[in-house]
């Protein structure tokens, strides 16, 4: 039973080892036949591929040729058109060339032409000159003669001759300089006058401002009496705290219903006024209460002064301007000269200038800049010494400005001389602005003084007779002594008097100096 059983497992597995082997030839044979089946497949794919390809690159080949064609016909067409451009700027330029030969040939004739008629003119000139020599040869031969036969007619020697003719030409020279003075005056009158009065004129015409301009106040209304005792305060120690923090003086005197407040500081002076104002309606009245009220209103004055500053030089197109210009600009709205509020002043004189500048073909921009900085420095003038024309340059050099705007502030009033014509124009300017009808108030004590200076002046001359100020001192008529006074030296006597005034006086506008010269002849028939 072994042995039939061992048989029986060996023959099965033979049976498994003769499956096994024919099961691995039978997937050996089938992944042959699948093998050659997907090269085929692939090597059919691959030659598809490589077909497309080809047309692919024939189709692209095309493509670019058809391209290349088309950008070679445009770059022959694009040479072809910067070529006539070319041959037509040549063409031009060979016509421009051949009218310039033209043109040079004719001034190249002309030059020949000019060179013969000098050479002829050369040769007239010497001809004359030696007529000339030969006619000074005779002519001093002659008055050789001449003198020696007026020494023997006259008896006299030659020196004494010489003191003769000299003092006869003095004598004809004063005259015919006095006659020419007087002609040339008048010739600059009629000219120059007539084109100032227009310039002026059309700048008064087209520039038009209030007549009056207000007056900075510095008293301070009070409800009642009782007030001012408050204000002073007990043993004065409110009064004192009031001018320590504002640096002005208060005066409380019997005058009802009002407060003075004092400095030359103008706006100090108005954060005195604001502070005693906000104070009175406060009630409390105390030192810490007035450092804090005035500390206060410092701060709102000082920036109400740069806002005007501000609106100022936008109301006169100026730019460039710094914080610190701009807040004296402010300033000079707390400041009145002989009533004229000075900044409404500024603005006038700025407004003229560019009228005037704009008349003359300059630059407006300059002319209304320097108009409206000309009075600066009165804005700090009580600080500092000098007159306000030289302290206002000097602060507008730290600002980096214009030589034409410093020179144009600094000699609007003569102290030093014009470098440029916008000076006169704002001197000019400024002239008007003060000098208008209204736009100035004077003392009557000043008004007085100004008068018998201008008489008095009149008077040092000599050969003047009368001199009377007329027409609130713009006009002063002046009598001279005919017999002292020959018409010829009349013109010089009246530009005397005028040079003396204007070098002596100080004065608004101008003045007109009228000399009167008269002969009366009185006889009495019997």
């Amino acid at each position: 039973m072994d042995v039939i059983m061992m048989q029986i497992e060996f023959q099965t597995a033979m049976f498994t080892v003769i499956a096994f082997i024919l099961g691995v030839c039978l997937a050996v044979i089938v992944h042959q036949i699948i093998s050659r089946t997907r090269t085929q497949t692939f090597e059919q794919d691959l030659q598809r591929q490589i077909e497309g390809a080809k047309r692919e690159a024939e189709n692209i080949i095309k493509s670019a040729q058809l391209d290349a064609a088309a950008e070679a016909i445009k770059k022959k067409e694009q040479f072809a058109a910067e070529t006539n451009q070319i041959r037509t700027e040549l063409r031009e330029v060979e016509t421009r060339l051949s009218k310039r030969e033209d043109t040079l040939d004719k001034q190249v004739d002309l030059v020949q032409q000019r060179e013969k008629a000098v050479k002829q003119q050369e040769k007239e000139a010497d001809r004359r000159l030696r007529d000339l020599d030969n006619k000074q040869k005779q002519l001093s031969s002659l008055i050789a003669q001449q003198k020696n036969q007026l020494l023997k007619i006259t008896a006299m020697n030659i020196e004494e001759a010489k003191e003769l003719l000299i003092k006869r030409l003095e004598d004809e020279c004063e005259h015919d300089m006095s006659a020419l003075i007087r002609r040339k005056l008048e010739e600059a009158t009629e000219t120059v006058g007539e084109k100032s009065r227009e310039i002026i004129s059309t700048a008064i015409q087209r520039y038009a401002s209030e007549q009056t301009c207000e007056v900075t106040v510095s008293t301070v209304e009070i409800p009642n009496d009782d007030m001012k005792g408050r204000v002073i305060g007990r043993e004065g120690r409110n009064i004192r705290a009031f001018e320590k923090a504002t640096g002005v003086d208060v005066i409380v005197d019997d005058t009802p219903g009002m407060i003075i407040v004092s400095g030359f500081n103008p706006v100090r002076r108005e954060v005195a006024r604001l502070s005693m104002e906000r104070l009175i309606q406060d009630g409390r009245i105390h030192p810490s209460r007035i450092e804090e009220l005035v500390a206060q209103t410092k701060k709102d004055v000082n920036h109400k002064v740069l806002q005007i500053g501000k609106d100022s030089v936008v109301e006169t197109n100026v730019r460039g301007l710094s914080n610190r210009v701009l807040s004296l600009i402010g300033a000079l709205n707390f400041r009145t000269s002989y009533g004229q509020n000075v900044l409404r002043h500024s603005i006038e004189v700025a407004f003229l200038s560019q009228v005037m500048a704009d008349e003359l073909g300059l630059d407006s921009t300059i002319a209304r800049r320097a108009g409206l900085l000309h009075d600066i420095g009165k804005a700090i003038d009580h600080e500092i010494e000098g007159g306000h024309a030289t302290i206002g340059a000097n602060f507008l050099k730290r600002f980096n400005e214009s030589a034409i705007v410093l020179n144009a502030v600094e000699a609007h009033h003569g102290d030093v001389p014009a470098n440029n014509p916008y000076a006169p124009l704002v001197a000019a300017a400024d002239a008007i602005s003060a000098s208008r009808p209204g736009a100035r108030r004077e003392t009557l004590e000043r008004y007085i003084k100004r008068l018998e200076k201008l008489e008095e002046i009149a008077s040092t001359f000599n050969g003047v007779e009368n001199a009377y100020a007329i027409q609130a001192g713009r006009e002063i008529r002046v009598i001279v002594d005919a017999e002292k006074v020959p018409d010829e030296a009349a013109m010089k006597t009246a530009r005397d008097i005028a040079n003396k005034i204007e070098n002596e006086m100080t004065y608004p506008g101008e003045i007109q100096v009228t000399l009167l010269r008269e002969v009366r002849c009185v006889e009495y028939a019997k």
